[in-house]
């Protein structure tokens, strides 16, 4: 007989348990489809009593992660712990270290140490699969790794948290303030403890750190991602956005440009008749743009028990099959450390801001915007019954770095009431 695969599994919250249930569900079809058994040997959590509603009697247990590592009855080490340091690196590197490979879905951990997790891991002739840790059940690592692999990938694109897009899409259709749908989506448990890491565009940031270090060879570098969240995005822009055929998303964008790496997180604008426009909910999105694949679009459930749990098995079952890819789809040590660099590819922008009720100030605002060379493609000043106006501005194409310029001068202009709101317009 074949010999099995032996999992040891630490973490038994949703993603744990889901994982559990999919091998007691799908043994015999696991083994089909691998070529040998794929069994869970050994589990480990913070409580041994909690209910789970799964039965785990016929596992050992160990208190510790790295203990449960370290057994020699474990074949691959899976960590669905969460954290980027503490008891989650700590038994990833005593997995490395004792011969295993390992699968995780910690998107923190392997944006701040994947590379020198990686190259631990090659050296000692092991893999690190993650394919969990971005967009849940959407298979973009395998797609980068394997089925574009014949690609110069030109860009990465997309929506890859879900609670933010839940945020934004909810307040459009509910027309309510991003402060009441927050409130929402924490009630509904739909953000992690800490939000900010939701709503500032951290988690998704590490997700796109993690791809563009495998579409261009470059050493996952997180520090280098521009990230901006979505907590200054009102319901007003939402509307005026969908006014001009646009909806707004925490949009994730990266590229390789001859000035360096760009890897941005921030809200944009995208037309709403496009894939991303059209995104709805708790969805992620990822667009992969090569140069003989042209645009391919990956859409799917981006968190949750199920779709997780899958992606999980997904590189279990490749590591059952035999196939070993590198950790970011060529050995790490062959990765080079990328320049980064600032977007610099001009955009049209969105700024929005309140104008005191004065002779010339729109003329003022305007000159500040031709002083950094930005011309104005359609401006719009809404009704009010105070001393300032809502004053909608569209630019023509232009880079952020003249657009900043433009920002600092509209104080000296004594006429903006208001600090200034300014979203890119992103070409999908």
């Amino acid at each position: 007989m074949t010999e099995p695969l032996r999992l040891g599994i630490a973490g038994l919250g949703t993603v744990g348990v889901g994982i559990v249930r999919i091998i007691q569900k799908h043994a015999a079809l696991l083994e089909q489809r691998a070529g040998r058994p794929v069994v869970i040997t050994g589990v480990s959590a913070r409580t041994k009593t909690k209910n789970r509603d799964v039965d785990l009697s016929d596992y050992a247990w160990e208190d510790d992660p790295v203990t449960l590592a370290q057994r020699p009855d474990i074949d691959v080490f899976v960590e669905v712990m969460g954290g980027s340091e503490g008891p989650a690196k700590d038994a990833t590197e005593a997995a490395i270290a004792a011969g295993k490979d390992v699968v995780s879905a910690n998107k923190a951990l392997l944006a701040i140490h994947g590379q020198a997790l990686a190259e631990s891991a090659e050296a000692a002739g092991r893999v690190i699969r993650f394919e969990a840790a971005v967009a849940g059940g959407i298979p973009v690592v395998k797609a980068l790794t394997e089925g574009l692999a014949g690609n110069d990938i030109t860009r990465i694109m997309g929506v890859m948290n879900g609670s933010c897009n839940y945020i934004l899409t909810r307040m459009e259709d509910a027309g309510l303030s991003y402060d009441a749908v927050f409130e929402e989506a924490n009630q509904l448990g739909y953000l992690e403890a800490d939000p900010e890491l939701d709503v500032g565009g951290i988690d998704a940031g590490h997700k796109l750190a993690l791809l563009s270090s495998i579409a261009f060879g470059t050493q996952v570098d997180f520090d280098a991602v521009e990230l901006e969240g979505i907590g200054a995005v009102s319901i007003d822009d939402i509307r005026h956005a969908a006014d001009m055929g646009f909806k707004i998303k925490l949009l994730g964008v990266a590229q390789l440009t001859g000035r360096g790496l760009e890897q941005r997180m921030s809200p944009c604008l995208v037309p709403d008749s496009s894939p991303l426009g059209q995104l709805q909910g708790g969805t992620n999105m990822v667009v992969l743009e090569g140069d003989a694949a042209s645009q391919i679009v990956l859409r799917g459930p981006g968190a949750g028990e199920g779709p997780t749990a899958s992606a999980i098995m997904g590189d279990v079952m490749d590591i059952a099959r035999g196939l070993r890819i590198s950790t970011f789809g060529q050995p790490a040590t062959g990765l080079r450390k990328a320049r980064a660099a600032r977007a610099a590819v001009p955009a049209p922008y969105y700024l929005r801001m309140k104008l005191l009720d004065k002779p010339g100030a729109l003329a003022k605002i305007a000159h500040a915007l031709g002083e950094a060379g930005i011309s104005i493609d359609r401006m719009r000043q809404y009704e009010h019954g105070d001393a300032s106006a809502p004053v909608l501005i569209v630019t023509h194409k232009t880079t952020r770095t003249a657009l900043d310029e433009a920002l600092a001068a509209f104080p000296a202009t004594g006429v903006v009431d208001s600090t200034p709101v300014a979203i890119r317009i992103e070409a999908v």
